[in-house]
């Protein structure tokens, strides 16, 4: 009998922009923008919103990248570690308008913990682009599990989309669920439990 050893998956790392946008540029389409709008960028209150907005652009599109930050427990073998708790802000890639995410993240800790704020860090980082809900999801869990070296991860995601809450349809209460889950969180029907009622309990205290 033959044996294939599998490597660990690595951290997701998308195309993301680049460091920094041209500022200048942006707030110049700004003013075009609020123009075309039928307003006038140089009365009091808008002179200066063309800036701010390339700046909130440039802060947006640049989230730290998360560096690994991991800890030896040598006497820890299959706890389960949830984290949640997490509230992001990203934007739709359909309607460019805002969505909040509130992120949930479980993983088994084996003679090694991920530090805590790692994950906040994740979750910023995955928000601070044009997305979708259900691929953030998706980059957060694959990118944990690179960093872990198991794909013994769950992530859970609750999301508030405004271009759900504010147009269209225009239905404030809806809410939109995410879970990705891989390794033993697929295979173990009880530990998958556990962690969607964790994830469900710190959404239901918010």
């Amino acid at each position: 009998m033959t044996s294939t050893s599998v490597a660990p998956p690595t951290p997701a790392v998308p195309r993301q922009p680049g460091p920094g946008i041209d500022t200048d540029r942006v707030a110049d389409l700004i003013s075009q923008l609020l123009v075309e709008l039928g307003e006038d960028p140089q009365r009091d209150g808008l002179a200066e919103t063309p800036k701010r907005v390339a700046a909130w652009w440039n802060d947006f599109l640049s989230p730290d990248a998360p560096a690994a930050t991991r800890f030896t427990e040598s006497h820890l073998s299959g706890q389960l570690v949830v984290v949640g708790g997490m509230s992001v802000w990203s934007l739709c890639e359909h309607h460019m308008i805002p969505m909040n995410l509130q992120v949930a993240v479980g993983y088994l800790a084996e003679g090694q913990v991920v530090g805590l704020s790692k994950f906040g860090r994740v979750a910023r980082h995955f928000a601070g682009r044009l997305q979708v809900q259900e691929r953030y999801t998706r980059q957060v869990a694959e990118h944990l599990a690179g960093v872990i070296g198991r794909e013994d991860v769950a992530v859970a995601v609750r999301g508030v989309h405004l271009c759900m809450s504010m147009r269209g349809v225009r239905m404030e209460d809806a809410r939109t669920t995410t879970v990705h889950k891989g390794g033993r969180f697929l295979a173990d029907p009880v530990l998958s439990q556990d962690f969607l009622a964790l994830a469900a309990g710190q959404w239901g205290a918010r």
